[in-house]
């Protein structure tokens, strides 16, 4: 039981950081000035890869079966 306790508190995290690196700053210094014309250029977002958030997920749910299994 504390293995699957352990894997949900894992996923918690997991899911807590991504949504929290993945939200963008907001200034409210910005709001005030007025609306220039400008060419946008596509910035990649700070956080985790793709990549190692499909490894981290992977690796949750694998955790999460094993737990299952031995508490079945």
């Amino acid at each position: 039981m504390r293995k699957y306790l352990a894997s949900l508190v894992f996923m918690g995290s997991v899911a807590a950081a991504s949504s929290t690196m993945a939200a963008p700053a907001v200034n409210e210094a910005e709001s005030t000035t007025p609306t220039v014309a400008v060419q946008q250029v596509r910035m990649p977002l700070p956080g985790i890869r793709e990549e190692a958030a499909m490894v981290l997920v992977g690796t949750a749910l694998i955790g999460l079966a094993a737990a299952v299994r031995r508490a079945a």
